[in-house]
């Protein structure tokens, strides 16, 4: 009696379990091709067997629906949106077959997961299947046929238009454009100018003058009997100073001319005693030959220095404030 009871334990289990897996659903994949160029595409069959009351899905395809694709294996391999859906009613089951397109860019050999398949608050989950892809091998020369052409990203932005060398070499492009423009400063700078680097700020006539005027003085050349040297420097220096300080173009002009530009201006008609005296006696060592005495050369230097001193620019006064501003 104690066999029997076995053997009908064993029946009912077995009977049960038949009973269970005739109301549960069965996924299975497979690919039209285990073997797939570079670029091509292959078609993944997603069978399911499920009982005719239920509703289950594929979780995969809520995330295929955002981007019309989903990634597997690193994202290697892509799967899209199911082109087709067979199904057939047999009685108290529901025949479903799905079918994917599958595109690879990486060559190498892949396992594709197990899809998962959600029938009520039972997951099933698919067999792996495996797939090899192959690599497109090309030359230069050979034609390109039978792919698509190439597609607008999905969301273009400048830098899909900038050439790859550009990305890769933005740094020689930079100093390039530096160098340019370094380039053009220093070219209008010296054009307007005259130099590239900052020049000294030029002496004014009054201050150029009296340093010559004390260089002159410590060559000691009248103390050396060069008299013509000495009075021909000294009138130098102030005709420079004329044509700086007022613009008088002393340098070309007799003494007669020069004392006449010096009458017009009111700057300097009330000082040109000590220019007549400097030039009376340079004409006079300088064409009758005459030396003159050694007060006679200290005083044409004195001259020299009141002049410039009497006529060198007075500084402007500032304008008294109204009472309250500060």
């Amino acid at each position: 009696m104690k066999r029997i009871a076995n053997y009908l334990t064993i029946l009912l289990a077995l009977l049960l379990t038949s009973l269970h897996m005739q109301g549960a659903a069965v996924v299975k994949a497979r690919l039209d091709s285990t073997v797939l160029l570079m670029g091509k595409t292959t078609t993944l069959q997603l069978d399911v067997e499920e009982p005719a009351d239920s509703k289950g899905h594929f979780e995969l395809f809520k995330s295929l629906t955002e981007k019309g694709y989903a990634g597997v294996c690193g994202d290697s391999v892509e799967l899209r949106m199911p082109s087709k859906i067979d199904t057939v009613n047999a009685g108290s089951s529901r025949r479903m077959r799905y079918y994917v397109h599958v595109q690879a860019f990486d060559s190498g050999a892949y396992v594709l997961p197990p899809f998962a398949y959600i029938s009520g608050k039972d997951t099933l989950y698919s067999n792996r299947v495996a797939l090899k892809v192959v690599p497109v091998n090309v030359t230069a020369n050979d034609p390109i046929k039978d792919y698509a052409g190439t597609s607008d990203p999905e969301d273009p932005s400048f830098f899909d238009f900038v050439p790859q060398w550009m990305v890769d070499w933005w740094w020689v492009l930079l100093l390039a454009l530096l160098v340019v423009a370094v380039g053009v400063w220093m070219a209008l700078r010296y054009r307007k100018k005259g130099s590239i680097l900052p020049q000294k700020p030029l002496p004014t006539p009054y201050e150029e003058a009296m340093a010559s005027l004390r260089d002159l003085k410590a060559r000691k050349l009248w103390e050396q009997g060069q008299e013509k040297e000495y009075f021909t420097e000294l009138t130098e220096i102030l005709r420079k100073y004329l044509y700086r300080r007022f613009g008088i173009n002393a340098m070309e002009m007799t003494s007669r001319q020069i004392l006449h530009s010096l009458s017009k201006n009111n700057e300097t008609k009330d000082k040109r005693v000590y220019f007549r005296k400097i030039l009376d006696m340079a004409d006079f060592v300088k064409f009758a030959k005459v030396r003159p005495l050694p007060d006679d050369n200290i005083a044409s230097y004195d001259n020299a220095v009141r002049f410039v001193e009497e006529t060198k620019p007075v500084p402007q006064a500032e304008p008294e404030k109204k009472g309250g501003e500060e």
